[in-house]
């Protein structure tokens, strides 16, 4: 009795084991991430810049493109900085609201990157298969209610998960099997029967990713159809040239993510590794994917370049 007393005491912190598990690598995985991390924000914060900078780039595609930068820069925030600081700190603490407050905000960002992901692959949609209605339809006014839809959207489904796994009480010993306050490694130490809990968020998280998911690759179906009935062998490579890049982000980003959500409970595998493709190389592969396979960010960048040399002068 006194045993269970003391385990179901009420936590007031969580250890993050993480990386610790690996201590012999810990100074090599701070200037991995580390440099990883400066140039991912470089990346997003060059497409955020030069998106704001270009007049040319005040288009739909253009905004989503800079919401999505916004966005995945918001969700490394949550993440990485705590994680770095933890591998080179002796004890890697972090309060149970703190706790909250980094999943619900890491659920939150990704579920909106998810979300302008597809409206990305709308507006690509809208811009083949309707280029007629498209300047009507696709206003700067139209994207930015999406983008405001898409955060809504995308934080109400966080503050549902996040409310059901810090309902109840956590039990001793409060070891967070992860670098962050991942979901599952937190639901395993609540003191209630959480199977229920961890069901009901898995499916929604499930939900959210495959329905997501699945209406992507709906429009890339019409797309194709349409892009194939283009008679011109240029005016084919035109329609599919405007959708490589975010066709190669889809891919990785919902690859990546597939493997930590869609993964089995008992299927083993060390989570904290599983997850760094998603939380750490997705966000830097994204913004290096849109500015190199893209002539017009090129084009704004050289512009910029340009502008600043002649002033130096």
């Amino acid at each position: 009795m006194n045993m269970m007393k003391i385990n179901q005491t009420v936590l007031q912190e969580f250890i993050l084991v993480g990386f610790s598990v690996y201590p012999h690598v810990q100074t090599f995985l701070f200037v991995f991430f580390f440099c990883l991390y400066v140039l991912t924000l470089t990346g997003n914060l060059a497409i955020l810049g030069l998106t704001w900078l270009d007049r040319s780039l005040h288009t739909p595609m253009y905004l989503f493109l800079s919401a999505l930068s916004f966005s995945e820069t918001c969700y490394t925030l949550a993440i990485v900085p705590k994680m770095l600081a933890d591998l080179l700190a002796k004890t890697r603490r972090i309060s149970v609201i703190g706790c909250g407050f980094q999943m619900c905000f890491f659920l939150g960002l990704g579920g909106t990157n998810c979300i302008i992901l597809t409206l990305m692959g709308y507006d690509r949609f809208m811009a083949i298969c309707n280029p007629l209605k498209y300047p009507l339809l696709m206003t700067n006014i139209v994207c930015g209610q999406l983008v405001a839809s898409a955060w809504a959207g995308g934080f109400f489904i966080s503050l549902v998960e996040t409310a059901l796994i810090f309902r109840g009480s956590f039990c001793r010993p409060n070891l967070v099997k992860h670098f962050f306050c991942h979901m599952r490694a937190v639901m395993r130490l609540s003191c209630i029967d959480g199977d229920l809990t961890e069901f009901i968020v898995t499916v929604i998280s499930v939900s959210g990713l495959l329905g997501t998911f699945l209406l992507i690759f709906l429009t890339y179906v019409l797309i194709l159809s349409t892009v194939l009935r283009i008679p011109s062998a240029e005016g084919k490579q035109k329609a599919f040239s405007t959708c490589a890049s975010h066709l190669t982000v889809v891919i990785i980003h919902f690859g990546f993510a597939s493997i930590v959500y869609l993964k089995p409970e008992a299927s083993g595998g060390d989570d904290t590794l599983i997850a760094v493709p998603y939380t750490v190389i997705t966000p830097f592969l994204s913004p290096v994917i849109f500015s190199l396979r893209n002539k017009d960010m090129k084009n704004a960048f050289r512009k910029v370049v340009g502008k600043t040399a002649a002033l130096k002068k």
